[in-house]
């Protein structure tokens, strides 16, 4: 399958496109830089030049591809509202492209919001978040799947870590520590994060594109349920820092805009996606990762 691949050099991309390749498919990525494009190149893969917000260059690798895998994101929460409209956007122009087809189109989800403060399971549909949460790609993903695009989403854990993490939501923690001199949670630190290894998201997103049927829902999700104050003692652990807990109303002053997720209880599981798709984690777990040290270079 020749597959047109978003976000194809990011974190998660980077490792998609090797197991696609691995598996003997072939990747057309998007590029809108040289260095990007030269990356895809030593990685074995075919190059597509454009952005996200170039809707023409989005339809025209869809429309030479056998499959899409929409990976790609801007991560400027300055913006959030703007690049999740960017967002919104681009899945509509891929789709226009795919409908009638029956080629599979894979689109990018978060479980965070899911089913906040309970189990998310992947039966569960989320209503719209509005302005506190504009992200609306699963709205989107919906909407081609009524239209006939054979689209289904992948819902990443908060946390996708391992090797060249740089931008993550752990990178954020890691961040904000060495910044305030100490590691935080707030409250009794008893929020839980679900999180994945990329590796093991990688293979999922190769997975659902093999098999998934339109309108369904996967989970990339290797540990249900971490309490955050875990997370926070083992950054503090890595880099011999003080752990300390904040007030739910001193939160902002401790994590600025990142407050509302550190705050965040999200436990998720992925019994259905590894029922359904034969898929089962394997990869180091996020403590492992965090006790390799490879976020504390």
């Amino acid at each position: 399958m020749r597959v047109f691949v978003t976000g194809a050099t990011g974190f998660i991309g980077t490792a998609i496109v090797q197991e696609l390749l691995g598996a003997g498919h072939q990747v057309l990525g998007l590029a809108r830089s040289e260095a990007s494009a030269n990356k895809l190149i030593a990685a074995g893969a075919e190059v597509h030049q454009g952005d996200l917000e170039d809707l023409d260059s989005l339809r025209s690798g869809a429309r030479e591809s056998d499959g899409v895998i929409h990976a790609g994101f801007i991560h400027d929460f300055s913006r959030f509202a703007e690049v999740c409209e960017v967002d919104r956007l681009a899945i509509e122009a891929i789709g226009e492209v795919l409908a009638g087809s029956n080629r599979p189109f894979i689109v990018t989800s978060g479980t965070a919001l899911v089913n906040p403060g309970n189990l998310a399971t992947e039966d569960i549909i989320p209503s719209s978040h509005g302005a506190r949460f504009p992200r609306m790609s699963e709205q989107a993903a919906d909407a081609l799947s009524a239209k006939g695009v054979r689209a289904s989403i992948v819902r990443l854990s908060p946390s996708v870590h391992g090797d060249e993490d740089y931008h993550g939501f752990v990178p954020i923690l890691v961040k904000n520590a060495r910044e305030k001199g100490n590691s935080a949670y707030i409250g009794e630190g008893l929020n839980r994060w679900n999180a994945i290894h990329r590796l093991d998201a990688a293979h999922l997103f190769r997975l659902a594109l093999e098999n998934a049927k339109a309108g369904t829902r996967f989970h990339a999700v290797g540990e249900e349920a971490i309490d955050f104050k875990v997370i926070a003692e083992a950054i503090g652990k890595g880099l011999n820092l003080p752990v300390k807990s904040v007030s739910p109303e001193q939160a902002a002053e401790q994590f600025g805009w990142f407050a509302a997720f550190a705050g965040i209880d999200c436990p998720a599981s992925s019994k259905i996606t590894q029922e359904q798709l034969n898929w089962k984690p394997t990869y180091a777990t996020l403590l492992a990762d965090l006790e390799k040290g490879i976020y504390f270079k």
